[in-house]
């Protein structure tokens, strides 16, 4: 009888769950699309936020060892970061057909601002060539060239409609209007960007819905020059042997992986305190930009780290909202591409920090120093809480009713 008991609370267990889950689906694909431009403004503006403060934490022992205000890093961020959220509300006003329409010449003014790179405007920061300097500020072309290709591929895939299902239709002409910024961008040795392009490419075919055999294709071509690009440059080589075995002193590639760690593993559940942290004192290298996730775990615990991944999982939920919703592939597409570009790059600096994956070099979305990365996230993230504002604007056919018969009207 007790084990009759038992399998039938565990049934309506089982059945509670399941219904529980149904509710959640039903929420997440029927309600009200424009909770999630409340979503993604709440987590975005609490990422930004947070990303200026820590940026403040990380730089001021760096920049008062360069005998610089403590307080330089901050105010350019903040800086950024206040022209980033009015233009991410702008943006988020801007009628969908704005997007379509201006998808071409985005993506014109990305390859030329990539050109720049490589004249006398352009500047080689850490081995890499992909800055320019306008008026004694740099600005990282890259970042704007997300944002244009996400555009653009979304315009041009939506636009071939069931043709994408056809191999070649699929990578024409999108492989060429990716190839040209991705292509220069490797040739500026920002190998790191390059991965993120793929990253965006790969979702704007899925949800495009070219066929699953291109993936299988161009995956085992991605490893092929993803190798060749390793064993053809020492301090990539450094850096996978690095990842790989962990030995290394203070001159080798795997330091700043080790150092990063240890900030992680020293902050324990609650971390330290905020500006507290010892290894940002020129210990953990880049600890205001690659590896400021390494500064928020010893600072502010294991609890500061889940709220990072916490807020970009309500920024992913919202925006797979707006994907389940879609009526046009175009929005579609584009918000997949947004969101794959911002949770992929978090994901490969998370990785590269916690030592899954080996030391890549992209920064974490608004949390990172860089006014460039900044801006153009946020600028993203209003286009797609654009898209939320959409299907308030679209009439909704009523169902006609049906004529009834003479039979049932003397009924």
């Amino acid at each position: 009888m007790t084990q009759l008991q038992d399998r039938a609370g565990l049934a309506e267990t089982a059945r509670g769950s399941l219904g529980g889950a149904r509710r959640f689906w039903r929420a997440l694909v029927d309600g009200p699309l424009i909770h999630s431009y409340y979503a993604l403004a709440g987590s975005v503006l609490l990422l930004t936020a947070i990303g200026i403060m820590m940026v403040l934490s990380a730089s001021a022992v760096e920049s008062i060892s360069a005998q610089e205000s403590a307080y330089s890093y901050f105010v350019k961020q903040a800086t950024f970061g206040g022209i980033g959220v009015v233009l991410m509300f702008a943006l988020s006003f801007v009628p969908t057909a704005w997007y379509r329409r201006g998808a071409t010449g985005l993506l014109v003014l990305a390859v030329l601002l990539l050109m720049l790179v490589f004249t006398p405007l352009g500047q080689e920061i850490n081995g890499n060539r992909n800055w320019i300097v306008v008026g004694g500020q740099t600005f990282q072309p890259s970042e704007a060239a997300k944002l244009a290709v996400a555009i653009w591929l979304a315009m041009v895939l939506a636009r071939q409609g069931d043709a994408v299902r056809d191999w070649r239709q699929a990578l024409w002409p999108s492989g060429l209007g990716i190839g040209i910024p991705a292509a220069m961008i490797v040739l500026g040795d920002d190998v790191g960007t390059a991965l993120v392009f793929v990253l965006i490419y790969g979702a704007a075919l899925f949800f495009a819905g070219a066929p699953l055999r291109l993936f299988a294709i161009a995956a085992a071509g991605a490893a092929l020059v993803g190798t060749l690009a390793v064993v053809t440059a020492p301090h990539r080589v450094d850096r996978i042997t690095g990842w790989l075995f962990g030995e290394c002193g203070a001159t080798d590639a795997c330091y700043q992986s080790q150092q990063g760690l240890n900030a992680l593993a020293s902050g324990g559940w609650w971390g330290v305190g905020l500006g507290q942290s010892r290894l940002k004192y020129n210990y953990v290298p880049e600890a205001h930009n690659d590896y400021i996730f390494s500064i928020i775990g010893e600072e502010l615990g294991l609890l500061g780290t889940v709220l990072i991944l916490a807020l970009f999982a309500v920024m992913a939920l919202a925006m797979a909202r707006v994907i389940l919703r879609a009526r046009s592939g175009f929005v579609r597409i584009a918000t997949a591409c947004i969101v794959t570009w911002l949770v992929g790059q978090a994901f490969i600096n998370i990785g590269m920090v916690t030592g899954v994956l080996p030391v890549i070099g992209v920064p974490l979305p608004f949390i990172s120093y860089g006014g460039s990365s900044l801006l153009m996230s946020l600028a993203a993230v209003g286009v797609v809480m654009s898209f939320t504002r959409l299907p308030r604007r679209i009439q909704v056919p009523t169902r006609t009713p049906r004529p009834r018969t003479p039979n049932e009207d003397r009924a």
